[in-house]
């Protein structure tokens, strides 16, 4: 049982590195790059970003899942423990949909202000002034 579960174990944290990792990642460069880049900058570098993390994040945390569904296989002896890690995964990869969708629809938002910085509408739903107010802060 050892010798076919340490390459799993191995497996799935090298998986959850790279997914943890990659968010620790992202945070730093968000910081970084919102006090560095303009707003259309930032939104071209979030989207370029966004889109590669999006297929190594996910394929990690995927691949980290599955590991450690097959390192508890057997579901009818899973303790309660097992049966809540195995629901917060679902939730995690429910959420992580969840986030990707509103990302995409927040970039298409943010390019539209961008364009139009007078359309309060697209503005508001952004979440922020118009954009020579904010502008203006950074002068």
């Amino acid at each position: 049982m050892l010798a076919t579960s340490a390459p799993l174990v191995a497996i799935e944290l090298i998986a959850a590195s790279i997914w943890v990792g990659g968010m620790v990642c992202l945070a730093i460069i968000a910081k970084a790059a919102r006090g560095v880049l303009d707003e259309s900058s930032q939104v071209a570098f979030f989207r370029a970003v966004g889109r590669r993390y999006g297929i190594v994040g996910t394929a990690s945390l995927l691949i980290a899942i599955a590991a450690g569904l097959a390192l508890a296989w057997s579901p009818p002896s899973w303790s309660r423990i097992i049966c809540a890690a195995v629901i917060l995964a679902g939730i995690l990869v429910v959420a992580t949909v969840i986030g990707m969708v509103q990302a995409r629809a927040m970039t298409a938002l943010r390019r539209k202000v961008i364009a139009n910085p007078k359309d309060n509408s697209a503005s508001e739903a952004v979440g922020c002034w118009p954009m020579a107010f904010v502008a203006s802060w950074h002068d």
